[in-house]
């Protein structure tokens, strides 16, 4: 029998992998990485190591998760150690724990290697903690896209009377209904909001509002982008560093063994 890693590779800045996630690329015969996956981070792989793309974007999946599930199983029951790539973290909106689930099934060996998930990284590249003593004491992770089953009325309005920081993953497409919906539920007009488009890499970029002007403000904003909703987004008028050209210049040369 083989082993799985499930491994976070990080929010796109390659030098954000853990030191785990990168020994399991490199002793890895196969894997299997996902669209937001930094594709530096494949030649650190074994010259041996066979590459499968399981990526899904907004539009299309090049490869159904039923099938990515029976791939990580079929090439496990061989023997094979598979490393599973996935975009920031594997257990926050990465289906890890749908393919973990499959993988206890059939008693497979895996493993989880946690990655730095975008809804921090991506702030922090752009100068807003997510929590300040004194802006907010809480966070929470959610997605702009919801199960159809669930009413979007009491989802918006549970957000928005409760967590002081907002990370909103996949809402770029439902941003004028998220902040509709926010307002309507009592967040006020004036709560700040920032849009963080591919952050931590090169090209990121970066958008600040408020609820009522935000859909004007972010009309370029394309996925993936996050967006952050609190008080702490005023932080990035003095923190803001990555895009400001402080950027990683101590860091630029580092190279793995």
């Amino acid at each position: 029998m083989g082993k799985v890693f499930l491994v976070g590779a990080g929010p796109g800045d390659p030098d954000l992998i853990t030191v785990k996630g990168l020994k399991a690329i490199q002793q890895a015969d196969i894997i299997l990485y996902d669209r937001l996956v930094n594709k530096k981070l494949l030649s650190h792989a074994s010259p041996k190591a066979k590459f499968m793309y399981c990526g899904k974007d907004p539009h299309r999946h090049s490869l159904p998760q039923e099938d990515t599930n029976k791939l990580l199983v079929n090439f496990a029951k061989k023997g094979q150690t598979i490393t599973r790539l996935k975009g920031g973290d594997p257990f926050i909106f990465g289906r890890g724990g749908e393919e973990a689930e499959i993988l206890a099934e059939h008693q497979i060996p895996f493993e989880i290697v946690p990655g730095i998930t975008s809804g921090i990284a991506a702030p922090a590249y752009a100068g807003i903690p997510v929590t300040h003593r004194d802006y907010s004491s809480s966070v929470a992770f959610v997605t702009g896209v919801i199960n159809k089953n669930i009413d979007k009325d009491s989802y918006w309005k549970h957000l928005a009377l409760g967590p002081e920081t907002l990370c909103i993953y996949m809402g770029v497409k439902k941003l004028p209904e998220i902040s509709e919906l926010l307002i309507k539920h009592g967040r006020p007009i004036d709560t700040p909001v920032a849009l963080v488009q591919l952050g931590t890499s090169e090209n990121q970029k970066t958008v600040v509002g408020n609820l009522m002007n935000i859909v004007e403000v972010a009309k370029d904003i394309e996925n993936p982008a996050m967006i952050v909703v609190g008080e702490v987004v005023k932080l990035r008028e003095h923190i803001s560093w990555f895009e400001a050209g402080q950027s990683q210049a101590s860091l630029a040369n580092l190279t793995y063994q």
